[in-house]
């Protein structure tokens, strides 16, 4: 990766998070087109690249990016509701992000190599992190739905699914960690989530939530293991 994309990304890393407040985002959501807050943002973003590069040599690239970050953030404040605020940040940091790539190609020549894509090597890690995700807590439901305890209704004091996402996320880490050959920090998230676990069960007092706590750990630890070292087998 050219050096010329990095200082473009990081340009736009802090002109998006580290120099825009959070009563500016505001101004945008409510004031939308009419918002100075966003032509002022989009500013930060040009004096940004000129900053970033120490040369006023890059005003097309500056002049370049400021007219692609107006565009984007206009269409953003225009189609935002509260409903689809959320995805439409990862939408519009996706556009960002292309747009930059855009610019670094046209002004730089800049070509980013995807020809991993193709290769069966890919497709073999993305197959390995995709069943541990949703087909494996599925598998999981199905294989412990027998020993679910009776007392075991939705909690108001638990966030909405938050059971699932969290087993998907401990495989996922557990994948990248067995790849990345740092067994030890399998380990260390087992104990973490020991720790963060026996406060709740110790209060509960309950030996059955206690045991299904315990299958389910087990188990889901035990998929992603087991998976994670057969995906390395296939991969090397």
């Amino acid at each position: 990766m050219e050096i010329f994309l990095i200082k473009i990304i990081i340009a736009h890393l802090i002109g998006d998070f580290f120099l825009q407040p959070t009563s500016w985002v505001k101004d945008k959501e409510r004031k939308k087109l009419k918002s100075g807050k966003l032509y002022l943002h989009v500013l930060v973003h040009v004096v940004l690249i000129f900053v970033i590069f120490l040369s006023f040599d890059v005003w097309k690239v500056a002049l370049s990016i400021g007219v692609l970050h107006l565009i984007i953030d206009a269409l953003k404040s225009i189609f935002q509701t509260k409903k689809n605020a959320r995805i439409l940040f990862f939408v519009d940091q996706a556009f960002h992000f292309s747009s930059i790539i855009l610019v670094w190609h046209i002004f730089y020549k800049g070509y980013l190599d995807i020809s991993f894509i193709n290769e069966t090597k890919t497709w073999i890690l993305i197959s390995g992190a995709l069943f541990l995700t949703m087909p494996t807590s599925i598998i999981m439901k199905v294989i412990i739905a027998k020993w679910l305890p009776e007392s075991d209704d939705e909690s108001p004091k638990s966030l909405q699914n938050a059971g699932k996402y969290i087993g998907i996320l401990e495989r996922v880490l557990i994948f990248v960690f067995i790849l990345t050959n740092h067994f030890e920090a399998v380990g260390f998230l087992l104990a973490a989530k020991s720790i963060f676990r026996f406060g709740d069960l110790k209060e509960a007092h309950d030996l059955k939530l206690t045991e299904y706590v315990l299958i389910g750990t087990l188990l889901s630890f035990g998929i992603a293991i087991v998976i994670s070292l057969m995906i390395l087998g296939l991969v090397k």
